[in-house]
């Protein structure tokens, strides 16, 4: 490949034609102990990288939603045991059932 087909990094030239805008970026970065230039690209990567941090921030709050969603259902228990102790206890239930209609019906 040679140099010249290889993408280089334009420099990029910024006009600040307000000059209380220059003035307070200007404040700003001499507040962070940055360069301007420093301050302007840090800036710009954050805004410019915002809607990926709440988009994976959204992810990591639904995951953790659907976790303790899942963790209440039945602490892992698979279904079928699950569903083995539920017909079981419907089986007990209708046995005490019967029994107890049994023994209003003296003759």
């Amino acid at each position: 490949m040679k140099a010249s087909e290889k993408t280089e990094k334009k420099a990029m030239s910024l006009r600040f034609p307000d000059p209380e805008q220059y003035d307070a970026i200007a404040a700003a970065a001499k507040a962070a102990d940055m360069s301007m230039q420093e301050y302007v690209l840090s800036a710009a990567y954050e805004r410019a990288t915002a809607v990926e941090r709440v988009f994976l921030e959204a992810a990591r709050e639904a995951m953790e939603y659907t976790r303790e969603a899942f963790a209440e259902i039945g602490d892992n228990v698979p279904d079928t045991e699950r569903r083995a102790a539920a017909l079981a206890a419907r089986h007990r239930l209708e046995e005490l059932d019967g029994a107890e209609a049994g023994h209003g019906n003296a003759a």
